[in-house]
């Protein structure tokens, strides 16, 4: 989103000290700040070792480092708003009392869109989810070296790391400071408003972290294997895990740092009365969490986008169904924009089927936003012209622009198939069902009737 910035302000000197301040947090990797103390302070080395190194045992109980925690997410914090302040002329300028414009900002939330593209939404914003997952299991000691596979430890560090990324991923949107409702008040102007990214940060996040790992167990180690060259596996770690290498340099690590520079240590377990871990008795999950891709098309238009299912099992053979899901309105103009926002819940039948094939049938009902923004774009030029030959404040948003919303009831009735790996991690291989929105039409997109599709990563808990 781009306005007008204000005459007499330093823009090339504002970003150049934006700039220096960036380089600044990244710093040196080992900076001391961001450990517990001095007695966790550990530098890794310049270069992936090809033999592994034995440290000191770490005195401290396995756990959460907290201080350390929040040093290193605070770090990330000032990070992303500082390239938002030298990069987005909109957050030095927003033309709103700081705390009047931070109410308004979230006030404002409604509908899936916020007028951002593609890759920001569905690559930036997931990239985000899983750095600061990563910065979540560096300092989660009792998880911190477990790696992929089917291990029952490893799928619950990530579950904890998921969940500190949707804190995470909340406090960037609308915390009360570093954030873009504060700093900004991105929220308070259209198209800004939409859901999407604290729904997708975390939710696709999750899966981003979950494909590094697998390309770090199964890729990165295997080259690992096949040479002793320092400079080339530096290369193929950061490459190939670019999201943690972003946490390790938050934390203070060389990019390429892993755990097992040090030696693979031993994986922390819980303690039980046999010494070992209790082998727990197979069955159906409790709760299913799904991370949603989304799309839809037909005569009223196409849609595309993601979203999140949860199911709450009320029997061996039934669950209870909540479906929140959105995405942006393709073929419409280029002066407008548009999200459609489905909330459904209902009935999920699983029929009791021994194997990885998991099928479904489903009956969902509840509501259908629909939104579109109009924006004039002559009037646009004008009043931004205006000001900026007069020297007066930017032209509020709503002189410009028109806003058009629909509500109404909405039902889907379809079926899919769940793969599972294990007792932890499955994949939606499809989801097809059939819906029917009575939310009435918009410019160039009538209510959604027609079949849509569903794919993602499927997280099984309570079973394990």
């Amino acid at each position: 989103m781009v306005r007008w910035i204000p005459a007499g302000e330093n823009y090339l000197g504002k970003q150049l000290r934006c700039r220096v301040l960036l380089c600044a947090l990244l710093g040196v990797p080992g900076t001391a700040w961001t450990q517990d103390g001095p007695a966790d302070f550990q530098v890794f080395p310049a270069l992936p070792k090809t033999e592994a190194i034995t440290l000191p045992a770490d005195s401290k109980p396995p756990g959460v480092r907290w201080k350390s925690l929040f040093y290193q997410s605070f770090r990330f914090l000032v990070l992303e708003n500082a390239f938002r302040y030298a990069t987005e002329p909109a957050t030095r300028d927003p033309g709103l009392p700081y705390f009047r414009g931070y109410l308004d900002a979230v006030g404002a939330l409604h509908g899936w869109s916020d007028g951002d593209p593609f890759y920001v939404n569905y690559v930036g914003h997931s990239m985000q989810g899983a750095v600061s997952g990563y910065i979540w299991t560096r300092n989660d000691s009792q998880y911190r070296n477990v790696h992929f596979g089917k291990d029952p430890e490893y799928w619950k560090s990530r579950l904890r790391a998921g969940a500190f990324s949707w804190a995470y991923s909340e406090w960037t949107e609308i915390g009360p400071v570093l954030s873009e409702a504060s700093i900004g008040n991105i929220q308070a102007f259209p198209p800004q408003q939409g859901f999407v990214d604290h729904v997708v940060t975390p939710a696709i996040g999750l899966g981003w972290m979950i494909a590094e790992d697998a390309m770090d167990q199964y890729l990165v180690r295997y080259i690992e294997r096949k040479t002793q060259n320092r400079v080339l596996l530096a290369a193929v770690r950061g490459s190939a895990n670019p999201a943690r290498s972003l946490a390790n340099v938050i934390s203070g690590q060389w990019p390429w740092a892993r755990p097992r520079d040090h030696g693979d240590a031993i994986v922390v377990r819980p303690k039980t009365d046999s010494g070992q871990q209790l082998e727990r008795e197979s069955g159906v999950a409790p709760f299913e969490f799904a991370a949603n891709a989304y799309g839809f098309g037909g005569s009223s238009g196409s849609c595309a986008g993601g979203g999140g299912t949860g199911a709450f099992r009320i029997g061996p053979e039934w669950q209870i169904v909540l479906d929140v899901n959105g995405c942006k309105m393709n073929a419409l103009a280029r002066n407008s924009s548009g999200d459609s926002l489905t909330y459904l819940a209902g009935p999920r039948w699983t029929p009791r089927l021994s194997g990885h094939v998991a099928p479904y049938f489903q009956i969902l009902a509840g509501g259908n936003k629909l939104t579109q923004e109009l924006t004039f774009v002559q009037q646009e030029a004008y009043l931004v012209g205006l000001a900026k030959s007069t020297g007066s404040a930017p032209p509020d948003p709503s002189q410009y622009t028109q806003q058009f919303e629909r509500n109404g009831f909405a039902v889907a009735v379809g079926s899919g198939v769940d793969i599972h790996f294990n007792r932890a991690l499955g994949l939606r291989l499809i989801g097809l069902e059939y819906m029917r929105s009575w939310a009435g039409g918009l410019p160039r997109f009538e209510s959604p009737q027609g079949f849509q599709v569903k794919t993602g990563v499927v997280l099984r808990m309570g079973n394990w």
